[in-house]
């Protein structure tokens, strides 16, 4: 069981010395690895006493009495090891294929066909607009310079091109007559 700390050195660290909290830290910490061995598995062993540790030094101004210091750095740590218990547990328990197979896009040739015809059917004005914008990734102000546009009409007719665009997408490409 953990000594309590010398009642200068704890109120030292009360009161926010960095020195005194440094030294009841570091004397504090081999009797919480030894508990956190006991209560946590052994992966999360140094994760609690670190946890443990940074909790102890954010909240011991709010501890009243030394007498209590042992006890509760020991709930501290117990309480740490539970919560890494509960995560672990979660994380087995939950399958996580979702997770890890991620989105599902169309393949790349399919959309880049999509892609080329949909470009090939807008206006020159509108492709332009989109490929500068889209493609060369120039701010609207640039784009406005380069087409002797004011700013407020490169906007909306990128805002027509990209509608046109959405438009043209979303209209399922006939089938190929054989020749």
């Amino acid at each position: 069981m953990a000594a309590n700390p010398s009642p200068e050195e704890f109120q030292a660290a009360q009161r926010g010395d960095r020195a005194a909290l440094e030294s009841l830290l570091a004397h504090s910490r081999q009797d919480l690895r030894r508990y956190a061995e006991y209560h946590c598995s052994i992966n999360d062993v140094e994760d609690a006493v670190q946890e443990s540790l940074f909790l102890v030094a954010r909240k011991i101004g709010h501890l009243r009495a030394i007498e209590a210091y042992a006890s509760w750095l020991f709930r501290i740590v117990k309480r740490e090891c539970n919560r890494l218990k509960r995560g672990l547990r979660r994380m087995v328990l939950q399958p996580s294929l979702e997770e890890i197979d991620g989105p599902h896009y169309p393949p790349p040739d399919g959309l880049l066909r999509d892609l080329a015809r949909t470009l090939q059917a807008m206006p020159a004005h509108y492709r332009e607009i989109v490929l500068l914008r889209d493609y060369e990734g120039l701010s609207m102000a640039e784009i406005a310079a380069r087409l002797g546009l004011h700013l407020e009409a490169a906007k909306a007719r990128l805002h027509r091109a990209r509608g046109l665009a959405r438009q043209l997408l979303s209209v399922p490409e006939a089938p190929l007559m054989p020749a």
